[in-house]
């Protein structure tokens, strides 16, 4: 795509026209929209309303408000932006949704997109009794959005966000604060469960680095922006996952359950547990690769690291 073409904006005249210009756009830059977008379109009109200071459920009757010639250019300085940097729109507005809450973002995580969300919004029912949850850890914890949704979920526990990039925990820490959440919220460095000696939770929940190898090495240019240290796990992408469930056991209480996203990770793990009933969860809003066990399933599992 030649700068040319992307300066080529000036006939454009209202949100809407530069919401179909950055699709287009986009989708001549054969972009990926692996990061919370679905379309080209859906990440245009993201982009273009961030640029406008607009809220991303801005009503229909503004898309034919006509644009300052200001505007104009910082709303296609992004759009070009994203197709020259093929950084995930995220990235450039610094901003992620989880569970309908704004995170802030940057290059030291990952782009929150688990389907983990549509679970804390249900506080785990049935699996367990959110008036008894008092304590809960989110492994691999990166941005934090995982454990600040649970603290959201369940408001009279403690929450541990733990991780073992400080970098990621520099930025958990601002989420933190973005929403007020010190009380209850804290930080802990810990590779896997190292640093957690002595601590049991009535919930573990993780999105840890589980993309093997090969998937590792398609990945589309957008993924290349985020830390390998969040994604890299090994030739089976199992790597990390061993080791959560051969620590798990002695970090829960008796009634407490653990739920692991392993993406495209789970034909593998199932390969390895033949004789562990994974408990895998269904969701509505589209989503796979997530197990649940519970303390009890995990007293008798072989340890394999």
């Amino acid at each position: 795509m030649t700068e040319e073409y992307l300066e080529d904006y000036a006939q454009l005249q209202s949100v809407r026209d530069f919401i179909r210009w950055g699709a287009s756009r986009f989708a001549q830059a054969e972009l990926s929209f692996s990061h919370g977008m679905v379309s080209a379109l859906d990440e245009a009109a993201y982009l273009v309303f961030h640029a406008l200071h607009l809220p991303v459920d801005t009503p229909e009757s503004y898309f034919d408000a006509r644009l300052t010639e200001r505007e104009k250019q910082v709303v296609a300085a992004l759009l070009k932006r994203r197709v020259v940097e093929r950084k995930p729109a995220a990235y450039l507005t610094q901003e992620g949704w989880f569970a309908g809450l704004p995170f802030y973002v940057d290059e030291r995580v990952l782009v929150p997109r688990s389907p983990l969300a549509e679970w804390v919004e249900k506080q785990f029912y049935p699996w367990i009794e959110a008036e008894q949850v008092e304590h809960v850890l989110d492994l691999c914890t990166g941005s934090g959005c995982i454990g600040i949704a649970c603290a959201y979920a369940f408001p009279q526990a403690q929450v541990d966000l733990s991780d073992i990039s400080a970098d990621a925990l520099d930025v958990a820490r601002l989420n933190i604060e973005r929403h007020a959440a010190q009380a209850h919220v804290g930080v802990v460095q810990s590779d896997v469960f190292s640093g957690l000696e002595g601590r049991q939770y009535d919930l573990i929940v993780s999105n840890p680095p589980y993309v093997d190898a090969g998937d590792l090495n398609a990945m589309s240019a957008e993924f290349r922006h985020e830390p390998e240290l969040g994604l890299a796990a090994g030739q089976d992408g199992l790597e990390i996952v061993h080791r959560i469930l051969a620590g798990a056991r002695k970090h829960l209480t008796p009634q407490g359950i653990l739920v692991v996203e392993v993406g495209n990770s789970e034909y593998a793990l199932t390969a390895a547990y033949p004789d562990l009933m994974f408990n895998w969860l269904e969701f509505e809003r589209g989503g796979d690769g997530v197990f649940l066990l519970t303390a009890a399933q995990l007293q008798d599992l072989p340890v394999l690291v």
